[in-house]
């Protein structure tokens, strides 16, 4: 018969409630991972965004085709970046995803309006993320049979009877079908390097202190930036071949487009790599122990996660929350990547993304190399 004790049942609660309070990264995680999962979806995350940067080419410039623009901004789903912009100016800024959006009105559109031949209105959207384009492209529609009714009086009165007296074109770029693997499966390149890359690296000197391997590692003549980098090296041929089998899968199972150049596209991803490295390895110099570095690893996961683009539009998050977000390696790798593959971007269109992310992994490698111990505690 099994003698069971509620005294001593409580007894060894209490032990681990104290062992629990006693660990301060532990309380960090129970406290921490829920405060910050609250505020990101509550205040961070928005699928509908407003306020999409916009380029409009309006060669005819009358006070009708500024009406337009005013009522297209009105809606709160537009924001045009500047005045008039060239045709080349134009697409230059939508392929490097500066803006979400073109409006692209023709010569003598006022005049052909006017005549009734419904002319046209042309709005390119980026549909590399589907998710960011698609209500603002159904409003940007709708508008077309409200936003001159208040203009329309006296002999142009009559056109207020036809359902649009201006016809909108939309033609999404870059993924016209909206094919949602197409904006996912490329992302999955920077959160499956960040998610391993990390956690990876931060075990790699807590799991020498816990088998007690540092003492040797720290007898020889080897200098921190040495050991540093042969604990990195290594990983980031293991990255390598992570982004050269997603992207084959990706090209057999979802058919996903590679419009770019692969060679740019690895040469790319190797600052990439590192920053993500840095910081695991940064991350493996502050925790006492292998659970403190893995947990140290999620508070970076999670908001690469969320706040990088990859699960909700970037530009829908409040401005704070982008200013976060435009601090994190994966965020800018995502434009890289997706650029690369969906809209065929080459070096000069991507390469302002990579300034970033070497500026991130100094940081996070100054602050490992700071941290790490020539001589046990």
């Amino acid at each position: 018969m099994i003698n069971f004790s509620i005294h001593r049942l409580v007894a060894v609660m209490i032990k681990e409630f104290i062992q629990m309070l006693r660990d301060k990264t532990t309380i960090g995680m129970i406290v921490g991972i829920p405060l910050l999962q609250l505020v990101l979806f509550g205040y961070a995350i928005n699928s509908n965004p407003r306020h999409l940067p916009t380029a409009v080419v309006n060669p005819d410039n009358t006070p009708t085709t500024r009406r337009i623009i005013t009522a297209l901004e009105n809606s709160t789903y537009f924001r045009f970046i500047g005045p008039k912009s060239s045709e080349d100016e134009a697409r230059w800024l939508l392929k490097t995803g500066k803006v979400q959006f073109v409006i692209s009105f023709p010569n003598n559109f006022t005049q052909d309006l006017i005549r009734g031949l419904h002319p046209a209105l042309l709005l390119e959207a980026d549909a590399s993320d589907p998710a960011a384009t698609s209500r603002a492209v159904s409003v940007f529609t709708e508008l077309a049979s409200l936003s001159l009714s208040e203009e329309l009086k006296g002999t142009l009165a009559t056109l207020n009877n036809k359902p649009l007296i201006y016809n909108p074109i939309v033609h999404a770029v870059y993924n016209p079908l909206a094919v949602t693997a197409y904006n996912i499966v490329p992302g999955l390149l920077g959160v499956v390097l960040t998610m391993t890359m990390v956690v990876v690296t931060a075990l790699v000197i807590t799991r020498e202190n816990e088998r007690g391997t540092m003492e040797t590692l720290l007898s020889t003549p080897l200098r921190p930036l040495e050991v540093m980098a042969g604990k990195l090296i290594p990983f980031i041929m293991v990255g390598f071949v992570q982004v050269l089998l997603i992207l084959f899968l990706a090209r057999l199972l979802f058919e996903v487009p590679i419009e770019g150049s692969i060679l740019l596209l690895l040469a790319l991803t190797l600052p990439f790599i590192a920053a993500n490295l840095s910081v695991g390895l940064t991350f493996s110099t502050l925790a006492s122990n292998q659970l403190q570095a893995v947990q140290s690893s999620m508070f970076f996961f999670l908001p690469s996660l969320l706040l990088s683009g990859f699960m909700f539009p970037f530009r829908g998050m409040p401005e704070w929350a982008q200013w976060i977000g435009s601090a994190l390696p994966l965020t800018h790798y995502l434009i890289i990547v997706r650029g690369i593959l969906l809209k065929g971007n080459g070096f000069f269109e991507v390469f302002y993304e990579v300034i970033p992310i070497i500026i991130f992994t100094i940081f996070a490698l100054y602050i490992g190399f700071k941290r790490y111990r020539r001589t046990l505690d």
